[in-house]
């Protein structure tokens, strides 16, 4: 948030998930107006590997999950909004393992994004995790989901067929594929980014 440019704030909902707020900022043409801001905690996402990275067509976890917004069901990585206090890092490992089931041994950072800028400040770390194992599933109750295991090539026909139209999970398979899938970890299980 640029509070220099903040002239006023007002709070209009505070909600689980977000807040919503009317900034009256001053844009860099001198000129001053109100601006819609969603304020969101952030969160992390993350594409799991059965697999080593370098196998040359590793086997990947997604999942299917219910989206009210979507209309409908929609292939995903494993995400969530941070906790107070909580690192990127550690909130993968976390939603990776209530979502799915999985624990990683390694989690790689893949890239920091920001969802929407016009309107929120949303920003999602994403994640590879390799070195799985299997740990608790704990989804919390308006989460319908279904894990599917596919191959990395599968998955991309997916995506070239628009049948994974969830920007964070595209952007994250597509960052693994050109950039990510030969570069070392830089975090261990239970460690921080």
């Amino acid at each position: 948030m640029n509070d220099a440019a903040r002239t006023a704030h007002r709070r209009v909902y505070t909600g689980r998930v977000l807040n919503l707020d009317i900034d009256t900022v001053r844009f860099p043409d001198g000129s001053i107006g109100d601006l819609e801001i969603i304020r969101h905690s952030g969160a992390s996402a993350v594409v799991p590997m059965l697999d080593e990275p370098t196998v040359e067509n590793p086997r990947i976890v997604l999942i299917r999950q219910y989206r009210y917004a979507a209309n409908g069901f929609v292939y995903e990585i494993p995400a969530g909004r941070l906790d107070a206090g909580e690192t990127p890092a550690a909130c993968a490992q976390r939603e990776l393992e209530e979502e799915t089931g999985y624990r990683a041994e390694h989690l790689q950072p893949l890239v920091s994004i920001l969802t929407t800028p016009g309107f929120t400040d949303e920003r999602i770390h994403l994640f590879a995790a390799w070195g799985l194992t299997t740990g608790q599933q704990r989804r919390e109750r308006d989460e319908f989901l279904e894990t599917v295991e596919l191959r990395f090539s599968d998955v991309l026909q997916l995506l070239l067929r628009g049948e994974i139209p969830d920007a964070k999970t595209a952007l994250a398979l597509l960052f693994l594929d050109k950039f990510g899938r030969a570069r070392q970890p830089v975090v261990k299980h239970g460690g921080s980014l």
